[in-house]
């Protein structure tokens, strides 16, 4: 079991570089192996100008050798930091994680398949809000939404399977009076992380869109959110 930890954060004592470390730790005493890109560490350029580059194939090597790829951020204005967002627009290049033709039909695969396709993720973000403000009825938005371009838009597209978010909330508030039981809920995620069911996203499929790659009529009726790309 091979996993690639992909963390976004500045400060490397922060609280993202702790949860970094215990869940690195968690995940090799549990017979995975872990390789890691800390992009601020690295100093990463998130400036797409030409496809590929040396950095561009090392990091596109891991990916190719990970069974589970983390991705591990704060939650700036609603997604990424700037230089994971532009590790994704360099890594995931035309023909290597998207735009992956299909040889049968001649078809570029995605939704459900693609370059990525075998593979697990799991996102683990930080956030400085109230848990409510990310739930189901926050003001914000469920994190399964908050989140739906890298968990529908980039991960599920590319063919992976993406697992539902670890988010941390009140992440400003955490203390060495709270930061054992949040270290203990991630510690706990990654022992059963091989047992998870993934976001049961639908694949790209005409059983279940029309060419126009909308929804059919009979596929979750009613339905114009997020949810109604789902299995039921």
């Amino acid at each position: 079991m091979r996993a690639l930890w992909v963390l976004a954060h500045p400060d490397s004592e922060s609280l993202s570089g702790r949860l970094r470390d215990v869940g690195v730790r968690a995940l090799r005493e549990n017979g995975w192996e872990v390789s890691q890109s800390d992009l601020y560490a690295m100093n990463w350029d998130p400036v797409l100008r030409d496809e590929g580059g040396e950095d561009v194939e090392a990091e596109q090597a891991k990916l190719c050798a990970a069974d589970l790829v983390v991705l591990q951020f704060p939650l700036w204005w609603y997604g990424m930091p700037a230089i994971m967002k532009g590790w994704v627009d360099r890594v995931f290049e035309r023909g290597f994680a998207y735009d992956v033709i299909a040889t049968e039909t001649g078809r570029a695969r995605k939704y459900g398949d693609g370059g990525l396709v075998g593979r697990r993720a799991l996102t683990i973000v930080t956030a400085g809000d109230r848990p409510g403000s990310l739930g189901p009825r926050g003001i914000s938005g469920d994190i399964e939404d908050v989140l739906w371009t890298t968990l529908h838009g980039t991960l599920w597209y590319s063919g992976m399977e993406a697992l539902r978010p670890h988010l941390v909330t009140r992440a400003r508030d955490v203390d060495e009076s709270t930061i054992g039981e949040i270290e203990v809920d991630l510690t706990d995620r990654l022992v059963r992380l091989r047992d998870e069911d993934p976001i049961p996203y639908l694949p790209l499929d005409e059983q279940y869109y029309d060419h126009s790659i909308r929804l059919l009529p009979h596929m979750s009726p009613g339905a114009c959110d997020t949810m109604a790309h789902r299995h039921r």
